[in-house]
């Protein structure tokens, strides 16, 4: 065979290899026609493990194409960055290995809500990104860093305005709490929010605790601003919150239905039966409408409310003492006769 022969066949070869190679490369390696699909690489994960999430998510469609672009590219246990990544349909090995090798993060939507204390937060956050729940709780209870904002162990959850927050999966204990105290900041100084806590008379944290107890006692959006002007007239006139949903609290009894006689004396600085003013904090964390509702509350003269005969869960609001035992004694016989205790 001529040498001319030889070099035409080796060409030939050589770009039938590239052609492979490119097609290995370059061609959608994705499992699924439209949309994105996300894979969390947690640390320490191996390339193996990896690899597995892909296939079992069925993100990928070659796992030998995928391994020899990882190859290629020199993606391997040691190059391994945790963080959250979009995968999109139509995405190449190339790209895919390309984006984990380089650690090109998608932020995690962080969602902070419903959680009843400081605990409960870390746990849940915690479970959404990768940060020791231990070292967040205890960094948050630092005495310092308290200090410099003017909030206490019993109070520091009013840092936390509850929303969904874009954040790293990797992001950092101190980097989560500095973007927090922003996102609070950010909170308060906008729609006139402290202007309206001024003409009431209350602090933010105050604020936050009088929303937290609002949470509890109503499902009821239309009566929320109702229920939070209750609370601040008796605020204002020195008389005791009587807020049920503090008792709850006190007694760490989060599925009792009904208070009765002998729960209001609890001995706690949460039972506001027996305390003056408010409670230490919240006792949990309330929701951006109750928030809401105490900072815009309404202007009126009720001093009580009480639960309405039914199970829809809605209030009778009162002037006086009077008309709120009438109230009482038609809430409480209908207790009785459907026997809940």
């Amino acid at each position: 065979m001529s040498l001319k022969k030889v070099l035409t066949i080796a060409s030939i070869f050589i770009v039938g290899l590239g052609i492979v190679g490119a097609w290995f490369l370059f061609s959608s390696n994705t499992n699924f026609k439209s949309g994105n699909k996300e894979i969390i690489v947690k640390n320490r994960m191996s390339l193996n493990e990896i690899t597995n999430l892909l296939l079992t998510d069925t993100i990928i469609l070659s796992q030998p194409s995928f391994d020899m672009t990882c190859k290629l590219l020199r993606y391997k246990d040691q190059t391994i960055k945790p963080g959250r990544y979009v995968i999109k349909s139509g995405m190449s090995n190339f790209d895919i290995v390309k984006k984990l090798r380089n650690g090109l993060q998608d932020p995690v939507n962080l969602t902070i809500n419903n959680v009843r204390d400081m605990s409960q937060l870390c746990s849940k956050i915690s479970q959404q990104l990768m940060l020791d729940s231990t070292v967040l709780y205890n960094k948050l209870m630092d005495s310092l860093f308290l200090d410099s904002i003017n909030l206490n162990r019993e109070n520091i959850i009013s840092l936390f305005i509850p929303n969904t927050y874009q954040v790293y999966y990797t992001i950092t204990p101190e980097k989560l709490i500095s973007k927090i105290s922003s996102e609070h900041e950010k909170f308060w100084s906008s729609k006139n929010r402290r202007e309206a806590l001024q003409q009431r008379n209350i602090t933010e944290a105050q604020c936050y605790t009088i929303a937290s107890i609002v949470e509890k006692e109503t499902t009821f959006e239309s009566e929320k601003q109702a229920i939070a002007g209750v609370y601040l007239n008796r605020l204002k006139t020195g008389m005791k919150l009587q807020a049920d949903p503090t008792v709850v609290f006190a007694l760490g009894l989060f599925g009792i239905q009904r208070i009765l006689f002998e729960h209001l004396s609890t001995a706690s600085p949460y039972n506001t039966y027996m305390i003056d003013g408010l409670p230490p904090g919240p006792i949990c964390m309330p929701s951006l409408s109750s928030l809401e509702a105490v900072i815009q509350s309404e202007m009126h003269e009720y001093l009580f409310f009480c639960a309405k005969p039914g199970y829809d869960g809605s209030h009778l609001f009162a002037k006086n003492y009077q008309a709120h035992l009438q109230n009482a004694a038609e809430y409480r016989k209908w207790l009785d006769k459907e026997n809940i205790k």
